[in-house]
């Protein structure tokens, strides 16, 4: 018999049941599944997440053919990785135009569905560097039909997002990502503006964006954690209208419980009109260390895309961590992605290299300890049998061992 937990999503009152965790080489493998919460009171709406462990979960699927604004599979997550943008935004981590490649080249061998390339205003160099990968990365298609997305970040001015164009237009399948700050304290303090500008100046650029050519916008609304609800449902549905293919939720300063954001995802889901037309994105900061529990907390309410940095990096305390929010979808089920977890620590060790930000030796799934057991009662466990102590194979992530104890050596490939 199938053990179930459930995670109830409500504004104030969560529950969890803890469930096991089961080995990736267990046979049974956790499912997913999302039930209308009954209430008399139709908006907002909320959601059951379930998550029950299916002996007859498939282990392995293909990665659905891509459209902007659409997944044919409901079960697959789009992963977006925004190391040489928003990472390189960690303080002290400077990329030269070669790196740049380098990396963006290492991220079409994981598989990410979107690589966003940078932000072309920095300089000229960045901008001459994005369009390279563009051509190079954005044009590399693959025996099965893959080729990632490459994305370019600008604000939100005509000026900017017809750059933005310039850099990511040689690509297979570009995509322009552009922004406004959509709560209170963003647009009393930081924009100035009225509600109405900021609808405004959303409309307008979306469309603008469209105009250039591009069939792949993307649309933030900066600080969604602490933005007014039917604020976020109205500016939304105007960005749809306007024709954005997808909608990233920021949980901007990181101040959100991650039963809040699974809620404010279902709630997204429940009040927006043309939702069903679009695809929700997350980007989740860690100023708590809650970015993966958020990132997953959206998948599980109905985010079909995640927004992650290789090693967690990004601006303060960082990004969700790809490799935390891959490994975590892949141990509990259900929902999947098409990232190649053999190519997780080749990654890591290249962009700590080049960035000289290390990785912390207790880090999860990449730090050198993460698969070191010098506890007795933990190595005659290991020894016995490793599904005692491990939920992830390092196998699944190209690490060998160095000894039955437990000690793991790294194997870059």
């Amino acid at each position: 018999m199938a053990t179930s937990s459930s995670l109830a999503l409500t504004p104030s009152k969560t529950k969890f049941f803890p469930s096991p965790s089961p080995s990736l080489n267990s046979p049974l493998s956790p499912r997913c599944t999302f039930l209308p919460f009954p209430s008399s009171n139709p908006t907002p709406k909320s959601l059951i997440v379930s998550s029950s462990l299916d002996r007859n979960s498939p282990s392995s699927h293909r990665r659905p053919l891509y459209t902007p604004n659409h997944i044919p599979d409901p079960n697959y997550v789009r992963v977006f990785d925004t190391t040489l943008r928003d990472g390189e935004q960690s303080p002290g981590a400077t990329l030269t135009s070669k790196e740049k490649l380098d990396i963006a080249r290492q991220l079409s061998k994981l598989g990410f569905d979107i690589i966003e390339a940078g932000f072309p205003a920095a300089s000229e160099d960045d901008f001459e560097a994005l369009k390279t990968i563009a051509k190079e990365v954005g044009n590399g298609v693959d025996e099965n039909g893959y080729v990632p997305v490459i994305c370019v970040f600008f604000n939100c001015n005509e000026k900017g997002i017809k750059r933005a164009w310039e850099a990511v237009k040689y690509a297979k399948r570009p995509r322009i990502h552009t922004c406004i700050a959509t709560s209170e304290i963003h647009i009393k303090y930081k924009l100035r503006r009225s509600k109405e500008e900021v609808l405004d100046i959303t409309r307008n650029m979306v469309r603008f964006a469209r105009s250039l050519g591009c069939d792949d916008v993307e649309f933030s609304l900066e600080d969604a954690g602490r933005s007014d609800r039917e604020f976020l449902y109205e500016i939304l549905g105007e960005v749809i209208k306007a024709g954005a293919t997808s909608l990233n939720i920021p949980h901007t300063v990181g101040i959100t419980m991650p039963s809040e954001f699974g809620q404010l995802i279902a709630d997204i889901k429940a009040n927006t009109q043309g939702i069903e037309n679009i695809i929700i994105s997350t980007h989740c900061q860690n100023d708590l260390g809650l970015s993966t529990a958020n990132t997953i907390a959206g998948a599980c309410a109905g985010a079909r895309k995640g927004e992650v940095a290789i090693n967690s990096i990004g601006t303060r305390a960082g990004n969700a961590s790809m490799e935390e929010v891959v490994m975590a979808l892949k141990c509990c089920g259900g929902l999947y992605t098409g990232i190649n977890t053999q190519h997780i620590v080749m990654a890591s060790k290249m962009v700590e290299e080049y960035t000289g930000l290390h990785v912390q030796l207790h880090r999860a799934i990449v730090g050198a300890n993460a698969f070191a057991h010098e506890s007795g009662i933990h190595q005659d466990g290991m020894l016995k049998y490793k599904g005692t102590y491990e939920i992830i194979s390092p196998k699944n992530i190209m690490l060998e061992r160095s000894s039955e104890a437990g000690y793991i050596l790294g194997k870059l490939r």
